[in-house]
């Protein structure tokens, strides 16, 4: 990999967006003269092009890896049984949004205006996702989320709603993750440790309207920040309140700095955990010990015994990209919910028989059944919920070494 000097990345990001509003305004007068470019509807054999917007580099970056190889092996099975609107491939085109909102949203345009995709696929970091919305609507492009679990990303004011998910929701997760610490880990209180961002305040949010139904106290919510690397004042805190279990809420890199707090105050307290963990180097950044003591949620585990689907999934896996199993899949829920989100927007493009957005929009109400790795998928969208997957698809996991399995108790 090629790494450039900060002057010049700033550089090319200058360009770029000097690029992307001269394009802007090339579309606009287009608009106008009536000559807007547009895919090719009537060339059967034209790709369908299809945007990524991911954390390709960075800390996060496995997670960005892990939804690209999902979709590419879906659209290695989708283009081999003869693609998608009678015949036409379908085209994956990346942008690395750096887990950074700007840049995902610049992206987003970027990849409508000029790539001219018919729908974006969105990664990890639900403030990325949250930030590209806004662009989504004005442009009518669909939204499909395959990692992202923030609540408003699906559940917005946007009136009609581009915004489709084949992943977890931030509240029905902390529902989960509540009742999973008061049944199974017998806490009456809990504390909150939240990254400090959109994505902490969604699942505050949740744990708040979750806790009294599960008879659960919350005796203190600290927040933290991505490049914080102490936050023992924050634990101690939780300590002191009496705190019986810990809900936490960040990514693999301040995870890690979480446990590490946790270790310094010698405080042995069970941790239950969002699945933004497991979208990095939590076990070498928090140590191997450290990270097999937390329990945190997924929606799919290539271990164990497989369906039909899982055989042969993970059978592309390990050949396209050289892997001698399941223990080799880099993040798995971002795989498995990319994989089964791409064959959703294939069958969605056949249906609309369009890539015009609000056609395509459209679609996602009138899919057929499909059969996935997560789970079956019957009328997985409605007008009143565009989240695909639900409490009952949710797994609890931990890592072993390097590897994520479902826990044995």
């Amino acid at each position: 990999m090629v790494f450039e000097n900060s002057y010049a990345r700033r550089l090319r990001r200058r360009t770029l967006l000097k690029g992307m509003a001269g394009f802007g305004s090339a579309v606009a007068i287009a608009k106008l003269t009536g000559c807007t470019p547009s895919p090719s509807e009537s060339d059967g054999s034209a790709p369908v092009k299809l945007g990524l917007v991911a954390a390709i580099t960075g800390a996060s970056a496995l997670s960005g890896e892990s939804i690209k190889r999902g979709l590419e092996v879906a659209i290695d099975e989708i283009n081999a049984n003869g693609g998608v609107m009678g015949g036409r491939p379908i085209e994956l085109v990346i942008r690395d949004d750096e887990s950074t909102p700007a840049y995902g949203g610049a992206a987003a345009r970027e990849l409508i205006e000029r790539e001219q995709v018919a729908a974006i696929f969105g990664g990890l970091d639900s403030p990325v996702s949250l930030a590209m919305l806004p662009i989504l609507h004005e442009l009518e492009t669909p939204y499909m989320g395959v990692w992202a679990a923030a609540t408003g990303i699906t559940r917005n004011d946007f009136d009609p709603n581009y915004a489709f998910r084949v992943s977890a929701n931030d509240n029905i997760v902390d529902s989960f993750l509540s009742r999973y610490a008061e049944q199974e880990k017998g806490a009456s209180k809990v504390g909150l440790v939240l990254i400090n961002n959109p994505w902490g305040e969604s699942n505050q949010a949740g744990f708040e309207e979750w806790a009294p139904k599960y008879d659960l106290e919350i005796v203190g919510i600290e927040k933290f920040n991505d490049g914080d690397t102490d936050i023992s004042a924050q634990l101690g805190r939780l300590k002191e309140g009496g705190a019986e279990a810990l809900l936490l809420v960040a990514n693999a890199a301040p995870g890690a700095q979480m446990m590490k707090s946790l270790e310094r105050l010698n405080w042995d307290v069970p941790v239950v955990s969002h699945w933004g963990i497991s979208g990095g180097r939590f076990p070498e950044l928090a140590g191997e010990s450290a990270a097999g003591k937390v329990v945190f949620v997924q929606t799919y585990s290539f271990f164990g015994e497989q369906s039909p689907i899982g055989e042969r999934v993970l059978a592309a896996l390990q050949e396209k990209y050289n892997l001698s199993g399941p223990e080799e899949i880099l993040a798995p829920v971002g795989t498995a919910n990319a994989y089964d989100a791409m064959n959703l927007m294939a069958l969605a493009l056949d249906t609309a028989d369009s890539v015009e957005g609000p056609v395509l929009r459209e679609s996602f109400y009138n899919l057929p059944t499909f059969e996935g790795l997560v789970k079956t998928y019957e009328q997985p969208f409605t007008p009143d919920n565009h989240d695909a997957l639900n409490e009952d698809d949710y797994i609890l996991v931990q890592w072993d070494g390097n590897q994520i399995v479902p826990i044995t108790s």
